[in-house]
């Protein structure tokens, strides 16, 4: 067989996108960062202070207690988010992307059979962020309306109403795609952080001794003396970091350092002198005088123009998960961890801006009832922090296998820094798992459906795959008996898609069954997904040309690509196959899944799942943007 690899005259887009981080320039990547980075973190002064000094009655009574919370929060910005994720965690990119199943492609490189629990980590992490994506939108939005109630005391019972409506509009206008809003959102947040800079440092004047809260030993002073509530405090000083994972998760957006760049020149102190003075404010009036602290502080002339800013910005954060759960979901999708869904692309310059009304409407769904089923941001908050914290475990597991395996770190090392932040994540995670009946097994049971969903998918597909190839014909056994005994043929080209580069796919063989005619042309073609994000143009396309009758053609695409076959066959042109799609028919198989009569209960209910799971799979002629003239489905029906 002859081979060779494409090299097309579309070669250039994937530098183009790498290098547009420097084309865009750093001022607007930087300012972009703040919008879509760190919205979700920027909202969490408005209720984290106020969760931690309300935990119990009494736990923040006096100015040592108080700023010991304060210590804690402080310092656990500074060492989750400033040290774990800013200086490691966005160093560990695949080709530039982030993110859990990123991170779970770069640690399975590093295998030459990956182990099972490496899959399962991505899994579970993947699952637990479909977790947060429900809770965040809620708790974020809910928060910033309940300040409508200092404005206009007795619009209590309006808060829950609004921020249903609120939310509806949130998830009705994504079809629209975010580009338009995109321009918008840097310097809405930008504003934002500079207004929680500036009401911060006022109060902090005023009250300058709350910086003793630097002192670190001041907040494990308040673990030690409060053992009883420690869990309960840590659970909601876990609060202050929540949205830290979109550091990473971004990163193929932005790049690296724009977001260096964000957090440590706006975002980190702005949060720092937030946080700094609601604590002056609370150790001025006094504890006990204290409902929100966030609010309060601000002046009454400026409380309403502030409960708009943090409603502008909580519907940022919420819009930057929103979109984050479309890209991980298409992840899921390239990996085979998901079953396909519809993709729309809503921008016809970024790759990126994609809209999928599946997932916008289950998310809106849960948004909702969780809104009206918690009614405040402060019930909310016990739900809120399990999923977030399990992602950071994940995350951690994964990074320690790629320090140790892939940046080749001396073990000591790898293993010290695994021990702290360990200690530092696992004590945030069980913090908030205390929190399962008050709420926290809302995100818990959100992730254990679709780990279960994404498992048994992926389980099934390996029974499919295995049943199908043993039932099937050895490709090359075919294409050589047919050499001999040539069938009639008839003019053009016809592609047979399989997902097996062994056998012969079933669509070729029920079509000789049946029409018992080959085209002059016919092209096996197996789509596959690559480890890496995106795949340049010249590694996409490779043909193994068997005879005159038959070709091998194996298109690989990133997982973060979205699988235009039309357009990467034309790519086959530069390797002498003019592919004309006017004369090309696409022969696909159908397969009518049935359950199989002897399986036990765990086998039973998988099978059963998948089988609905593949029921409700968009069709592969969107998915893979095949002309619907141009396609034949040739029906068979397999047993599991």
């Amino acid at each position: 067989m002859t081979h060779a690899n494409s090299s097309g005259p579309e070669a250039g887009v994937v530098a183009t996108e790498q290098d547009g981080h420097h084309k865009s320039g750093l001022p607007v990547l930087t300012l972009g960062a703040i919008g879509v980075v760190y919205g979700d973190i920027g909202t969490s002064p408005i209720y984290a202070f106020r969760q931690a000094t309300h935990v119990r009655p009494g736990a923040a009574s006096s100015e040592v207690e108080i700023l010991g919370l304060l210590s804690l929060i402080v310092w656990a910005l500074a060492l989750t988010v400033a040290f774990k994720y800013v200086f490691f965690v966005t160093r560990a990119d695949n080709n530039g992307e982030g993110g859990t199943l990123s991170l779970m492609a770069l640690a399975r490189k590093t295998f030459e059979k990956p182990p099972v629990w490496i899959t399962a980590l991505g899994v579970f992490g993947a699952a637990l962020f479909y977790g947060d994506a429900l809770l965040t939108p809620a708790i974020s939005v809910l928060s910033a309306v309940e300040g409508m109630d200092l404005v206009a005391p007795g619009m209590g019972r309006w808060v829950v109403p609004i921020t249903l409506v609120i939310i509806i509009g949130i998830f009705a206008v994504q079809r629209f795609g975010t580009a338009k809003v995109a321009i918008v959102f840097g310097p809405i947040t930008a504003v934002w952080f500079l207004t929680l800079g500036v009401s911060g440092f006022v109060h902090i004047v005023a009250y300058p001794g709350v910086l003793q809260a630097l002192n670190p030993l001041l907040g494990l002073q308040f673990l030690f003396t409060h053992i009883g509530i420690a869990f309960v405090v840590m659970g909601a000083i876990f609060l202050a970091v929540t949205g830290a994972e979109a550091l990473y998760v971004d990163l193929g957006h932005f790049g690296r350092k724009p977001i260096v760049l964000a957090w440590f020149g706006l975002v980190f102190p702005c949060l720092l002198l937030n946080y700094f003075g609601q604590g002056a404010f609370v150790l001025s009036v006094g504890i006990e005088n204290v409902e929100s602290p966030f609010f309060q502080m601000q002046p009454e002339w400026a409380l309403l123009p502030f409960v708009i800013l943090a409603t502008m910005a909580t519907i940022i954060a919420s819009q930057a998960v929103i979109t984050g759960t479309y890209s991980l979901t298409q992840q899921a999708i390239a990996l085979n961890m998901l079953p396909r869904m519809v993709v729309q692309h809503t921008s016809a310059t970024q790759s990126g801006q994609i809209y999928m009304p599946q997932i916008n409407s289950m998310l809106m769904i849960g948004v909702l009832v969780l809104v009206a089923t918690f009614g405040s941001s402060a019930a909310l908050s016990n739900a809120y922090g399990i999923a977030v914290s399990g992602v950071m475990i994940v995350t951690l597991a994964l990074l320690v296998v790629v320090m140790w395996r892939n940046w080749k770190w001396h073990p000591a090392v790898v293993i010290g820094f695994g021990i702290m932040f360990a200690i530092i994540d696992g004590s945030f995670f069980a913090a908030n798992a205390a929190k399962l009946l008050q709420g926290g097994w809302v995100p818990a049971a959100v992730a254990l459906i679709v780990a279960l969903m994404m498992w048994s998918w992926m389980a099934g597909r390996r029974r499919l795959s295995d049943k199908t190839r043993r039932d099937e014909v050895p490709l090359e056994f075919l294409v050589n008996n047919l050499a001999k005994k040539k069938p009639t043929t008839v003019p053009g080209t016809a592609i047979f898609l399989t997902s097996d580069v062994e056998g012969a796919p079933t669509a070729l063989l029920h079509s000789l069954k049946h029409y018992k005619v080959l085209h002059e042309k016919n092209v096996i073609l197996t789509v596959r997904t690559s480890t890496s994000p995106r795949v340049p143009d010249d590694e996409k396309v490779t043909i193994d040309a068997y005879n005159e009758l038959f070709y091998r053609v194996v298109v690989t695409f990133g997982f973060m690509e979205s699988p235009n076959l039309p357009k990467a066959l034309v790519l086959a042109r530069k390797l002498g196959w003019k592919f004309d799609i006017m004369s090309t028919s696409f022969f696909l198989s159908r397969r009518s899944l049935k359950l199989g009569q002897k399986s036990g209960f765990f086998r039973f209910w998988q099978d059963r799942l998948f089988i609905r799971l593949a029921r409700n799979a968009s069709d592969a002629t969107e998915y893979f943007h095949i002309p619907t003239g141009r396609v034949v489905e040739i029906g068979t029906q397999v047993v599991l």
